[in-house]
């Protein structure tokens, strides 16, 4: 389940963007929560499974684009295609919206384009 972010999962938020590359640092990871805190643009998702919280999606919105800047998902849960679940989410959340990856999330993303053009029937 993609739930949106709130305070109350901070520490599971920077615990998962800390598997992204770039994200290891404290104050970078405290900087990235902030913005997803605070810029409407810019928004945080966690995925749920039971009650662990095992995945993350970060994107920022512009007119009719979907950003993704930040995919994670636990090492732990890697290869079951939880990533790809997420993204599947995201387009069914974001109908009418085209998703791009950054250059950090290119590689995952390439991986999921019949996934994301087949978004809005997935609702």
């Amino acid at each position: 389940m993609l739930l949106r972010y709130k305070k109350s999962l901070e520490k599971i938020a920077m615990g998962l963007l800390s598997f992204m590359p770039g994200e290891k640092d404290v104050k970078k990871l405290k900087e990235t929560i902030t913005r997803y805190e605070t810029d409407d643009q810019s928004q945080l998702y966690l995925w749920k499974i039971g009650e662990d919280y095992i995945g993350l999606v970060g994107v920022e919105l512009e007119g009719d684009r979907v950003t993704v800047c930040h995919l994670s998902v636990n090492p732990s849960h890697r290869g079951e295609g939880v990533g790809k679940e997420m993204v599947a989410k995201l387009a069914a959340i974001m109908p009418g919206k085209t998703i791009v990856p950054t250059e950090a999330t290119r590689p995952f993303l390439e991986k999921c384009q019949e996934i994301i053009e087949g978004g809005a029937d997935r609702q």
